[in-house]
């Protein structure tokens, strides 16, 4: 018993001591029990059943005293029997609790996790990409686990707990008073040798639990890094293997030597424990055995009292240590609060609009733009690597004005950072304008539903991205309903259907991380053959063949000509051949449109655009120039 309580206690000893002295924002607590409204019933019980156990504690020694008094002292064999069958029957209905609260703790405890995992996952989402720019991935992870988690415990571990002790010390304490209160007083006076050691040996624990932490997160970081398809190629184009490895022994003994602290740390609190425990019980037995011997009481009374004591330090020990754990609960909450505080800047009004299927007309009206300030779109904590960018606020786009008709293709063009990649944002709503109107098929987007705009705006990017899945799933993940018949066809309009008809596994052959296992150019003709199966009304191409060789941008530039026909597309291009054709070029510099009008027109002006032309065409003579 003593052992078990022992390890109990090492859990709460070892919580960062820093939790106890946290200041929690107001209506943090109230905001908890909230979570706690769909469970009452089921806690309720828990609570009820928890109690119950708790008083459990003292029957089975107090049914050995009337063993030893009555039975033995007597030599009533029908009265021991009876008793040895009462305390079997405790024993299994004390099982039988354990198991249905066991049952009760983990329904509560997953279903909280499922409430707050799910509730964090889909505000996550809705954030916007500048939100993911600055957030590490790990540390919005920790928050779905580890925060999560902790959070739960409010509800099962930290609740059972407080609630299973306060009783058992109570209840344990009225017994043993009740068989001989110069013995409980006599027990009692060991408590402080016991609690201040304890005290000091959990700051000490907290500290080192921290620093092992802190060293496990550095290591799984490195190893995240390192193992990733790009960081692995990287290592092997540029790492040391030698410093590599040294580097990494280095972090990982230090992991060892915390651990092996904390072992010794443990080994020698429960090593007290029991000391204690047992010089407390041989107080018990030598007053007891001469108040025994003096008649003041029964052999059965003394057996009993030792047995209670030998329940007491274990709950009495971890109320001490309560508030630490509660704090520590009530902190996991904030901390997952603080990401659902974050309220999304691009969100969906209470009566959206759908956008209209067929060719739609795109229009930008005067609009303007400023990235959000970090404050506005990120939580400090979740940015793990201390910087004073805090986001500058300057004006990005002013007074971009531009239509293009159903149909129509569109070209930006421009020096690196003009502006372009934020205008297309702004079409396919990742972001709202500072001031101004996006329109797409006479609607504000900002009164569009969010669905429809996924749905009727399709965009392709320079670097396309696959999910760690196959072929089928990537696709898929733009219509999910879409038949085999159908994915056939939008792999052949994206002039890949060869490549993975020729695959061992075909649709089911695994892309990599990230895609890495196919070329640039077959993951570009994937990315058109998914934009494709999603059927939008309005393609936004961002520099979609910037990177590749030539053979691979004449496929995907024949793959794109399929999937640009009879749907108005804005095109981002950094090679000016392939916009020749746009029925609108739009010269972007400094956030503003300087010029804009057919290729031979901007040539003809001898504006930009002329020189963006001579500059990439100046070894090659061409009769467009003037």
């Amino acid at each position: 018993m003593a052992m078990h309580g022992g390890w109990m206690m090492m859990r709460s000893l070892s919580q960062d001591d820093a939790a106890k002295h946290a200041k929690l924002k107001p209506g943090t607590t109230k905001r908890v029990l909230g979570y706690a409204a769909p469970y009452r019933r089921s806690i309720i019980v828990f609570l009820v059943l928890v109690v119950f156990d708790a008083l459990l504690v003292v029957a089975t020694p107090l049914i050995l005293k009337e063993i030893v008094d009555r039975g033995v002292g007597h030599k009533d064999t029908r009265i021991v029997v009876w008793l040895a069958v009462l305390a079997g029957i405790v024993a299994i209905v004390d099982a039988g609790l354990g198991i249905v609260e066991r049952w009760i703790s983990a329904r509560l405890g997953e279903g909280l996790i499922y409430d707050l995992r799910g509730e964090v996952f889909s505000h996550v989402q809705r954030q916007p990409i500048a939100f993911f720019t600055r957030a590490q991935t790990g540390a919005l992870v920790t928050r779905l686990n580890s925060d999560v988690i902790g959070a739960q415990t409010a509800f099962t571990s930290v609740m059972s707990n407080v609630v299973s002790n306060v009783v058992s010390v109570a209840v344990i304490l009225v017994a043993m008073a009740a068989l001989s209160w110069q013995i409980t007083l006599a027990s009692l006076l060991l408590v402080p040798f016991f609690l201040i050691p304890t005290r000091i040996l959990g700051r000490k624990l907290a500290g080192l639990t921290r620093g092992q932490m802190v060293e496990n997160a550095d290591l799984g970081a490195r190893m995240t890094e390192r193992f990733n398809v790009a960081g692995a190629l990287l290592v092997k184009l540029f790492g040391r293997p030698d410093e590599e490895d040294r580097e990494y022994a280095e972090r990982a003994a230090r992991v060892r030597d915390f651990g092996v602290s904390i072992a010794v740390q443990r080994a020698v609190f429960l090593v007290g424990l029991t000391l204690l425990a047992t010089l407390a019980t041989a107080i018990v037995y030598g007053m007891g055995g001469v108040m025994a011997v003096r008649g003041e009481l029964t052999v059965g009374t003394l057996l009993a009292l030792a047995a209670l004591l030998g329940r007491l330090y274990s709950p009495l020990t971890q109320l001490s240590s309560v508030r630490i754990d509660i704090m520590t609960a009530l902190v996991s909450f904030e901390r997952v609060f603080e990401v659902l505080d974050l309220k999304p800047l691009v969100r969906e009004i209470d009566r959206p609009t759908r956008l209209p299927e067929g060719p739609l007309a795109v229009e930008m009206t005067n609009v303007s733009f400023r990235y959000p300030m970090a404050d506005e779109i990120s939580i400090a904590s979740l940015e793990t690597v201390l910087s004073r960018d805090k986001g500058d606020g300057d004006t990005v786009l002013r007074g971009v004005s531009f239509t293009a008709a159903p149909g129509q293709m569109v070209a930006l063009v421009g020096p690196s950072g003009a502006g372009k990649t934020t205008t297309v944002g702004l079409l396919s709503r990742l972001y709202d304008p500072t001031s101004g109107v996006v329109r797409v098929g006479g609607v504000d987007l900002r009164e569009a539903a969010l669905e429809s705009v996924r749905d009727r705006i399709g965009v392709v990017t320079q670097e396309a991205h696959m999910f760690h899945d196959t072929i089928r799933a990537n696709l898929l993940y733009a219509r999910p309903e879409a038949t085999e018949a159908e994915v056939e066809q939008a792999l052949r309009d994206a002039q890949v259907w060869d490549l993975v008809s020729r695959l061992p596994y075909g649709l089911d052959t695994l892309v990599g991380d990230r895609g890495h296992r196919l070329s640039g150019g077959e993951k570009q003709r994937l990315a058109i053959a998914r934009l494709l199966l999603k059927e939008p009304s309005v393609i936004v191409l961002d520099e979609a063949t910037a990177h590749l060789d030539s053979e691979s941008e004449v496929a995907v530039q024949r793959a794109l000509d399929t999937a640009l026909r009879g749907r108005t597309s804005i095109v981002i291009a950094h090679r000016l051949s392939t916009v020749r054709d746009a029925d609108q070029i739009l010269v972007v510099d400094g956030g503003r449109i300087v010029e804009r009008g057919g290729h031979e027109e901007l040539l003809r002006a001898g504006g930009v655009y002329a020189e963006l032309y001579r500059t990439q065409f100046r070894e090659e003579p061409s009769a467009d120039l003037p």
